[in-house]
């Protein structure tokens, strides 16, 4: 084997001398190889036996013709390079991916029948085979199949296996190709519901968060006058030193922020494949990402052990138009291969959190006890707003009938969150993502025009908060 092809591609050819070539030659017989050469020795001892020296020349042909063919097709030199492409290679699971393969003759020599094999994980399908013709010298060829999943994670193809053989199906020697790909699946990701934002840009605070860009009279940064500038904010003193009109900068608003925390505790879920409550939690954990990047927000993805992305930045990562591509893509792919932990509460991302985010906080939890669930109500005092979806294993593996005190629990679980702040709602088996939004945002609604003064985080008006969801949980609630 030899690796001299450039990047993408490989090279095989093969092998000679030695002992170990013969045995590799007489290893690639195939049935009809090994048949033929038991008949020509079984021949050719009957035939010396018996005398019956016509019966001896059957013997040897049929005998010498696998080995014949073993030794042509060894020492035979393809110099074959091959390639793999991946369209795409990160795919939402549930989503196909096509996978092309392209085989080029280098050498100078037409190459003789080639069966092309690429290894793949069982969870892709069955393994894909092509039959190649003669390819002749300076010659392509090029072929494709499609891989599928219903499970996140990562893949790995290859590697590319190449197969030769003889004209008379003697023998077949098998080529394996030194380098593989790798496809990502990705968690399903679902389009929510747009949401209007107040402010001159979406995910931009419009007041509590803004940050002036001047300290004070003798550290301003002015610039140039600019037609329609108001002229209360003319600079006097920068105007008379660089002698035009001076104005002072308008305040920058700082970009909102969002929180998205994903509980992967192991106690927390049961059930496992596609359909279960953790494979939910997880794609609408990349969805409600997906949303606010999309949305403007500084993004960040917190876990119950307190992790977040590599390459996260302090505040997440920014939802600018150049950088939410590759942001989302990191995400996705931590999201990807994410599994349970074996924590057994939620302490280490309370620690994360209560060093103060001030900005939007939606949390995806699992099985609550009594202890986690009043870690998870002090999680909501440190953020500007909090959304909670949480999931009841037991109405995700059992029929409704059979747990008639989970729900019990369950609500009790949730009339702590809300009694905390939080807009807290339970996730039924099969409800999609869009529709529990819907909802969060009319509940959210109803409770801000409630005028409750012993619930922390809502409004003294009594009148309904007319405000989408994001924007109010967002900007936060008036406060006592």
């Amino acid at each position: 084997m030899s690796d001299a092809a450039p990047r993408g591609a490989i090279q095989a050819e093969a092998e000679s001398g030695g002992k170990g070539a013969v045995r590799t030659a007489l290893a690639g017989l195939t049935t009809r190889g090994r048949s033929f050469l038991a008949a020509g020795v079984a021949a050719a001892v009957c035939a010396y036996v018996l005398g019956q020296s016509d019966l001896l020349r059957v013997g040897l042909l049929l005998a010498v013709l696998p080995l014949v063919c073993a030794t042509v097709l060894y020492r035979t030199r393809y110099r074959v390079a091959g390639s793999r492409r991946l369209s795409p290679a990160r795919v939402p699971a549930g989503s196909e991916a096509r996978v092309h393969l392209r085989m080029d003759n280098v050498s100078r020599l037409p190459t003789g029948v080639l069966m092309l094999q690429d290894r793949v994980p069982y969870v892709l399908g069955p393994r894909p085979r092509f039959v190649l013709d003669r390819v002749e010298a300076g010659g392509r060829r090029e072929v494709s199949y499609r891989v599928r999943s219903d499970l996140r994670g990562r893949y790995p193809l290859g590697p590319l296996q190449l197969r030769l053989t003889d004209p008379f199906g003697m023998c077949e020697l098998t080529r394996s190709f030194s380098t593989y790909d790798t496809l990502t699946v990705i968690p399903r990701v679902e389009a929510l519901p747009p949401v209007r934002l107040t402010g001159e840009a979406s995910g931009y605070g419009d007041g509590r968060q803004r940050s002036l860009a001047l300290a004070g009279e003798d550290d301003v940064i002015p610039r140039g006058y600019r037609y329609g500038d108001d002229l209360r904010r003319v600079h006097w003193r920068s105007t008379a030193r660089y002698g035009e009109l001076m104005v002072r900068r308008e305040e920058q608003p700082q970009r909102s922020r969002c929180t998205v925390l994903l509980d992967t505790r192991a106690l927390a879920f049961r059930g496992a494949g596609p359909d279960s409550a953790f494979e939910w939690a997880v794609s609408g954990t990349a969805s409600v990402l997906v949303h606010m990047l999309e949305r403007g927000f500084s993004v960040r993805l917190l876990t119950d052990t307190g992790s977040s992305v590599p390459g996260e930045g302090a505040d997440g990562f920014a939802g600018t138009s150049q950088e939410s591509a590759d942001a989302a893509g990191l995400m996705m792919d931590t999201l990807a291969v994410i599994d349970h932990s074996d924590g057994t509460g939620l302490s280490h991302a309370y620690d994360v959190l209560r060093g103060g985010n001030e900005g939007l906080l939606v949390a995806f939890f699992g099985d609550l006890d009594e202890a986690q669930a009043a870690v998870a109500a002090k999680m909501s005092r440190r953020s500007g707003g909090a959304l909670a979806f949480v999931l009841d294993s037991d109405t995700w593996t059992r029929e409704p009938y059979d747990v008639p005190a989970a729900g019990n629990r369950t609500e009790e679980r949730l009339r702590l969150l809300r009694e905390s702040g939080w807009t807290a709602i339970a996730v039924p088996r099969g409800i999609a993502l869009g529709d529990l939004w819907r909802q969060a945002d009319r509940e959210r609604s109803g409770g801000l025009g409630m005028a409750d003064p012993g619930a922390r985080g809502t409004a003294r008006s009594t009148h309904p908060d007319p405000q989408p969801l994001t924007t109010r949980l967002t900007h936060g609630e008036v406060r006592s």
